[in-house]
């Protein structure tokens, strides 16, 4: 069967809180394409996600708007618009908001995210 082109509108009420900090609006996480899953995630001002990682899975934050600061392993720097961090599968990892504003960066997951793969460090 050849892939057929699609279009995916997320709904911005769709958006929820995960247990890690953040809020988090899932643009494609779907069985029918396990290569890939890409969420928008949110991180409000002054706070610090949950130390975790992801087993089996390679994750890539795009930053979009807000600066924040990011760990990974030990590894810490400074984040804002325009800039990738690549977090390769089983290291642990935070980001904290610095700014006023909400940190808004996509989580670029492969193969897709899946949640009993997180686990806090």
């Amino acid at each position: 069967m050849t892939a057929r082109p699609s279009i995916i509108r997320p709904c911005e009420s769709d958006e929820y809180y995960f247990k890690e900090g953040c809020h988090i609006l899932e643009v494609l996480n779907s069985a029918e394409d396990t290569a890939l899953s890409i969420a928008r995630a949110r991180v409000t001002s002054g706070v610090t996600t949950t130390l975790h990682a992801l087993r089996d899975t390679t994750e890539r934050y795009y930053i979009l708007s807000g600066h924040g600061e990011v760990s990974v392993g030990d590894m810490t720097a400074t984040v804002a618009v325009g800039d990738v961090v690549v977090i390769p599968a089983g290291v642990p990892q935070k980001i904290r908001n610095t700014a006023t504003e909400d940190l808004i960066f996509l989580a670029i997951c492969t193969p897709r995210f899946k949640v009993e793969n997180y686990r806090e460090v």
